[in-house]
């Protein structure tokens, strides 16, 4: 059925910014959980298995146990305020909307979803389309593109596109795994915990990993990632034997894409190494996946295989060089929709970028 949103002759035309992330249970318990994980696990970008092969699995063996299970690593990472990955999202998408409208005379309205569990795509695009959005421009937060996140989450928007009568114009962001302000961002982050802790003797560069079928079926995320982790190791000058790209989150007994984030860890404990450090380019805000798996786990993996010192460093979050880069991105993609003044502060914070990232003076 079409959306009942009422077109008004008459009323000013806005101009939104719809940023999406992955999504996060409503509470750290199995009972939240369930729904969560069924809708997930559920869709076909995700687990690219015929329904009725996998179905089975994940009504008899997943779904009846594992939401326990997710609930009591959940319940580890919890903030106070809920869910981190919830938590981050909303407070970048404040600093987002604050620091347009520091760069334009008539900033976009910014909001946010989930591309599973709430805020829903579907109740943010009606919202926005209330408030009389009628350019929007989605922004999935995922910096390296695959099928199983940022395709899930436009397949979301469209679908909720085709029930509406008076649609909006859209623009989307693909990517922006190689933007010079993101690299930057990722790079004087790395650095900050540096000047602070020190340097270890080798950086675990760590992506959530996907089937490797999905590279074989022709999905860039794989060399999305690998361009990600060679431009952050050139930022930081290091040499091919001081860091390693990897992948975590490996699901089921299929052949994911390698190495593996794990079993490179068990091994550098094995050879002894003094200290790892892991970053994680894939995520912007911490999450399940940063603060759980690699910050415990990933910790009691190397530790337990006779390593000496594991350091994660966190995701880039609120940091202010993060969402100028966020504003960058998104300025670019405003033009034509909006008029893009760039202020003289921010002429000078884009040209120290690109001279961070080998420009010439």
């Amino acid at each position: 059925m079409a959306s009942k949103s009422i077109y008004q002759h008459g009323s000013p035309n806005r101009t939104g910014v719809l940023l999406i992330n992955l999504g996060t249970p409503d509470a750290p318990t199995a009972q939240a959980l369930r729904p969560y994980l069924k809708e997930f696990l559920s869709n076909p970008r995700v687990i690219e298995i015929p329904q009725l092969v996998w179905w089975p699995i994940l009504h008899g063996f997943i779904l009846p146990f594992r939401p326990q299970k997710s609930a009591e690593k959940y319940a580890q990472i919890w903030m106070p305020e809920g869910s981190p990955l919830k938590v981050h999202t909303e407070r970048q998408t404040k600093l987002l909307q604050q620091e347009l409208q520091t760069r334009l005379k008539n900033p976009p309205l910014v909001e946010y979803a989930m591309n599973i569990g709430k805020p829903s795509v579907a109740t943010v695009l009606a919202k926005m389309q209330q408030q009389g959005c009628e350019r929007i421009l989605v922004i999935p937060l995922f910096p390296q593109y695959a099928a199983s996140s940022t395709a899930a989450a436009m397949d979301n928007v469209f679908a909720v596109l085709k029930q509406m009568r008076n649609q909006p114009a859209i623009r989307t962001v693909k990517q922006y795994h190689d933007h010079p302000a993101y690299i930057a961002a990722l790079a004087q982050n790395v650095r900050d915990y540096w000047d602070t802790h020190g340097q270890p003797g080798k950086l675990i560069i760590s992506f959530h990993g996907t089937p490797r079928a999905s590279l074989d079926k022709g999905d860039p995320y794989h060399c999305a990632c690998q361009k990600t982790g060679r431009l952050l190791a050139e930022a930081l000058a290091l040499n091919p034997h001081q860091y390693s790209v990897c992948f975590q989150s490996r699901f089921g007994k299929a052949k994911w894409l390698t190495p593996y984030t794990a079993t490179t860890l068990m091994q550098l404990g094995k050879d002894q190494t003094q200290r790892v450090d892991v970053v994680c380019p894939g995520f912007v805000s911490d999450c399940l996946e940063t603060l759980e798996e690699i910050a415990m786990e990933a910790k009691n993996t190397f530790i337990q295989a006779g390593g000496k010192e594991f350091h994660y460093i966190p995701c880039l979050n609120e940091r202010s060089d993060w969402i100028q880069a966020l504003a960058d991105i998104t300025c670019t993609h405003l033009q034509g929709w909006l008029d893009i003044e760039v202020t003289e502060e921010t002429a000078q914070l884009s040209r120290k970028l690109a001279l961070e990232m080998g420009a010439k003076d």
